[in-house]
């Protein structure tokens, strides 16, 4: 009997009326069960089944089975119908039985994480004349798809920071549709927050869309909510299902919005809003492509919001344990960098300090704890304090630096010490893991201190293992000069640091730095000293800080790596005369000119040019201090003048003192008088540590204009005794010192001092024979 016309016939009934057949999936167990109609669509006999997820999978073309793969994937996530077009294979899979239509609702089994899909199937005809290219079952479409979402990933891969990954999104032109508005929105206590857009001109800060609880009926805040998509194909859906807030929409006349969760580990941290002005369907590709973007774009926001608040946490790190170099410094100018070149988090061991003195002279130190890390940081800053504790306190360089290295050795014998708990568990484990390892990973610091008087010149050095400082005379001369030391610092307690006196003249700048000004790109000690080096005669003489013409960069002469002795002032220094505070301001300029140029020659374009010898090349942080001695403009020095003192017990520091003497007379005219004065110098000093029981002190200046200039070399000692000039025989091997000064020299003599003697001699540039002699 037919239905009554009030009622509707079985569902079964009217499934078989259309040609439609039922199934269901389980995705836990494998199970496909078909009713008779679905059983004769995919190929098998026509009766109901239950059957395995292999045998339906063997009735399909295998691209349409990634393709479906993919849509059942997007519906699970979205909570949407997974519809896609399917071709039916023969049982030898190689013709097309039919194309079929599934449309499935997937019901998700949150506690087990697992779903079943329940749908129909229906035979379809071939797709109409220019529907095939967005077809599932063709590749065109395909293949384009998979060809963005690869130059997609890239390009937001390679983004650094939120504003270059939203231009990177805004750029995007997916295949066969794109977006012409595009905004990302975040979440902020209960707020919405919009953290950047593209294409809506007018959607400021003050926009209402901007700031918006999070309970509002907006699509944005509904995905904020669920973390599921929200598409919306037209203005009237958009009308229908928000209206609270369509009027606030509809002046950027936009035609359809998909707005899609930025979901990061599970936790939806955004939501991403794609705004079209022409109408979209969103079928499961769209939806499939816009899906995949809106992960990659959360993935790169999370990326780039990591990178931005390791960069504030650093760059506040290091604000926090860098020092402000303060007021102005009477008779001197200070400049200094520091560039973060290191580990990951851009923070490392390298620190400089400027520390006012009890005494009223300042104290300026520079370090290097060793590693490009976390814990580098950490102990550079505990030990930066203990030094200017200790510098505060009154000590003298030689005990700073003692009690540092007593601190920091301190510190490491207690990195095994941790928590007390005494618990068993993982998290004690953790600790005593941790605590272990930095126990098996002791830490040293290199550092050099110097203590300035800026009203005489002199600086009081200690050096703990630190690259020694260099020295740029008035006349753009650069010598490295020999600074006694110790060990590194925490690696013996009761390490000596001996102190060495230097006085900074007039015009002079002293540069101390880590070893990352140096090393960085490649070098090593000498190539990266030379590099160095040139830079500062460079910049001296385009700067006009001295007047004498260009010349060319010398070899590089290093100085012996072993501490030098103590150097001690042969003179009384004279009051320093400070200059007028307009002059004062241009020499810092300058000299913040010089800091600028040497950092630029090791991270600039040209220093990709000029690497170092190195295969390794491993990149430091750099610290730089530069210290310049403020003189008169209208009194610019033209001396040279360096000083060094030779134990009487290490006589192999005389190799040193000739190569320092020939770096100080590296642009001399006549290369025999060089070799003269060298010979004359190893033979001064020679006489001193044979015959007498002190010290030779070495004070050599060169004065005057280039062509014209004089230089005179003096050796002192504490012995009263007088040389007397001998007649040596031919094979007496000694005697002969006196004789080569008077062959040599244009002038020489022996003064008696208060305490001791003082032999000179002098030499002129201008005339390359001896003149007059004077005893």
């Amino acid at each position: 009997m037919p239905p009554a016309g009030d009622s509707l016939p079985p569902v079964d009934e009217v499934l078989a009326a259309v040609a439609t057949g039922l199934w269901r999936w389980d995705n836990a167990t494998g199970i496909v069960t078909l009713d008779a109609e679905a059983a004769r669509l995919l190929g098998l006999p026509p009766h109901a089944r239950i059957t395995t997820e292999a045998a339906v999978r063997s009735r399909f073309h295998p691209v349409d089975w990634n393709e479906i793969h993919g849509i059942v994937q997007l519906a699970v996530a979205e909570d949407t119908l997974a519809e896609a077009r399917l071709r039916i294979m023969d049982e030898q899979g190689r013709r097309v039985l039919r194309t079929v239509r599934s449309r499935t609702r997937p019901i998700v089994h949150e506690e087990a994480n697992t779903y079943e899909l329940i749908g129909t199937l229906q035979e379809v005809g071939e797709p109409a004349p220019g529907a095939a290219a967005r077809a599932p079952v063709t590749g065109d479409w395909r293949r384009s798809r998979e060809a963005f979402l690869l130059d997609a990933g890239r390009a937001l891969a390679e983004a650094r920071s939120t504003e270059e990954v939203l231009r990177v999104a805004a750029g995007l032109s997916m295949p066969g549709f794109s977006p012409d508005g595009l905004a990302v929105f975040g979440a902020r206590a209960d707020r919405l927050t919009v953290v950047g857009h593209h294409g809506h001109h007018g959607f400021g800060d003050d926009d209402p869309l901007a700031s918006m609880p999070l309970d509002t009926e907006y699509p944005a805040t509904e995905v904020l909510r669920t973390g599921r998509a929200v598409y919306l194909s037209s203005p009237e859906e958009y009308r229908r299902r928000y209206p609270t807030t369509w009027p606030l929409v509809s002046r950027f006349e936009r035609r359809s919005w998909a707005f899609l969760p930025l979901t990061v580990a599970g936790r939806t941290m955004g939501a991403w809003m794609a705004a079209f002005t022409y109408p979209v369907s969103f079928t499961p590709d769209e939806r499939s492509v816009l899906t995949t973007v809106a992960r990659m774009l959360a993935q790169a926001l999370s990326r780039a919001g990591v990178a931005e608040s390791e960069r504030e946490l650093t760059d506040g790190l290091q604000r926090s344990m860098l020092p402000m170099l303060g007021p102005e410094i009477p008779g001197m100018s200070v400049a200094a960098r520091y560039v973060p070149t290191g580990g990951g988090l851009q923070v490392g061991g390298d620190w400089y300090d400027v520390i006012p003195l009890p005494s009223g002279r300042i104290a300026f130190v520079i370090g290097d704890v060793q590693g490009h890390d976390v814990r580098a940081a950490g102990l550079m800053g505990q030990l930066r304090i203990a030094l200017r504790a200790y510098a505060s306190e009154g000590h003298r360089p030689d005990a700073v630096l003692s009690r540092a290295t007593r601190f920091l050795s301190g510190v490491m014998d207690g990195t095994a010490y941790g928590s007390t708990d005494s618990r068993e568990g993982p998290d004690s484990r953790d600790s005593r893991d941790s605590r272990d390892e930095m126990a098996g990973d002791p830490r040293f610091a290199t550092c050099l201190y110097v203590e300035a008087d800026p009203t005489t010149g002199v600086l009081e050095i200690a050096r703990a293992g630190h690259p020694e400082p260099v020295i740029r005379m008035s006349d753009g001369t650069v010598l490295q000069r020999p600074i006694a030391g110790g060990l590194p610092l925490g690696i013996d307690p009761d390490a000596d640091y001996p102190t060495t006196r230097l006085v900074l003249d007039a015009g002079e700048t002293m540069l101390i730095c880590t070893d990352g000004l140096i090393e960085t790109g490649g070098h090593d000690l000498e190539t990266g000293w030379a590099r160095i080096r040139d830079v500062l005669e460079r910049d001296g003489h385009e700067a006009g800080l001295y007047e004498t013409e260009s010349y060319e960069a010398r070899p590089h002469e290093t100085a012996p790596y072993e501490a030098q002795p103590h150097e001690t002032k042969p003179y009384e220094a004279q009051p320093h005369e400070t200059k007028p505070y307009e002059a004062q301001a241009a020499d810092s300029d300058s000299l913040e000119a010089l800091a600028d140029a040497l950092v630029q020659a090791v991270h600039g374009p040209s220093s990709h040019h000029t690497t170092g010898p190195l295969a390794d090349r491993r990149e430091d942080d750099i610290a730089v201090l530069l210290l310049r001695r403020t003189h008169r403009p209208e009194q610019s020095a033209r001396t040279r003048r360096t000083m060094l003192t030779i134990a009487q017990a290490e006589p192999e520091r005389v190799a040193g003192a000739r190569s320092h003497l020939r770096s100080l007379l590296h642009d001399w005219a006549d290369p025999d008088q060089v070799d003269s004065a060298v010979l004359l110098v190893s033979e001064m000093i020679t006489n001193v540590l044979v015959h007498t029981d002190g010290d030779a002190l070495l004070v050599a200046e060169v004065t005057g204009e280039e062509g014209t200039r004089r230089l005179r070399v003096e050796v002192s000692d504490s012995s009263d005794d007088l040389p007397h000039k001998r007649r040596p025989g031919e094979l007496a091997s000694s005697g002969r010192g006196l004789v080569l000064m008077e062959l040599l020299a244009h002038r020489w003599g022996v003064d008696p001092r208060g305490e001791g003697k003082s032999i000179w001699f002098e030499l002129y540039e201008e005339s390359g024979s001896p003149g007059e002699t004077a005893a």
